[in-house]
């Protein structure tokens, strides 16, 4: 176990900021966390946060994918003081990190968020998981499934995926899943890509409109100026920046301040 003492970290937060859907809250301050095959465990209390894991894969996998390394109160500093609602979006949200997660899981996980809410997108990707992934057991025992390969769901029928609940999403996901096993879209070189190529590029695949793609950007590539726009934000945006959102003065950091909005409409 690992024990790390983190400002501007929570990992309630987190779980409920609609980035991730494979996070949970097992009882009071503990939390379980399924990303692409690995398996993690998590308690906090104040400031405090326990990692349930090795030296190796905390350093190696969980640091990265937390963005721990990075300083998020020089974030909230660059808000303007005059800007009494992001001050108080950033300090209802002041504990998220912008995750860095699997691409692949990413561009799927948002495919089936078209038109959905949190609680059905968790049922779903948890249905393909146990259906098209594979079962592992981590290193303290827990059992779980793995999120599945391209290669994977691109040997799925459409009925099969529909099965699992994705309803119309089924035919996106595995179109997608054929072109990245045929090589129509290359993973690797979306991660090489300036925010604009790769929003371009995830505007081709079937399905993907510019809040899905901005998604992807921003919690797959971790193009944090990537500002994806839902109902949620667009209200935010047309009752707070009716001249438009002050994108320049974010600018490298307009995901961030995405984020702190997000929750804070989404918990009020």
């Amino acid at each position: 176990m690992i024990t790390v003492e983190l400002d501007n970290f929570s990992l309630k937060e987190i779980c409920q900021s609609g980035q991730c859907f494979r996070m949970y809250e097992t009882e009071e301050n503990t939390y379980e966390l399924i990303a692409g095959d690995q398996y993690l465990k998590m308690t906090q209390d104040g400031g405090i946060v326990n990692f349930h894991c090795s030296d190796m894969e905390f350093i190696c996998y969980w640091v990265p994918y937390f963005d721990i390394d990075a300083d998020y109160s020089s974030y909230i500093a660059k808000i303007n003081p005059r800007d009494t609602y992001l001050s108080a979006a950033a300090e209802c949200g002041s504990g998220i990190r912008i995750l860095q997660q699997d691409l692949w899981e990413m561009i799927i996980s948002f495919l089936i968020s078209q038109q959905n809410n949190i609680t059905r997108i968790k049922k779903c990707i948890e249905n393909i998981s146990r259906e098209f992934g594979v079962r592992k057991t981590s290193s303290t025992g827990a059992e779980y499934y793995a999120f599945p390969t391209a290669v994977a769901l691109a040997l799925a029928t459409e009925e099969q995926l529909r099965e699992c609940n994705l309803g119309y999403r089924a035919k996106y996901v595995l179109d997608t899943a054929r072109k990245v096993c045929f090589g129509d879209i290359s993973l690797d070189s979306l991660h090489d890509m300036t925010y604009k190529a790769a929003r371009k590029e995830l505007l081709g695949l079937y399905g993907v409109g510019e809040k899905v793609a901005d998604c992807i950007c921003l919690f797959g590539l971790h193009q944090l100026d990537a500002f994806p726009v839902d109902t949620h934000i667009r209200q935010a945006l047309d009752a707070h920046y009716k001249r438009g959102f002050p994108n320049r003065r974010y600018k490298g950091c307009r995901g961030v301040m995405q984020q702190y909005i997000f929750y804070y409409e989404l918990m009020k």
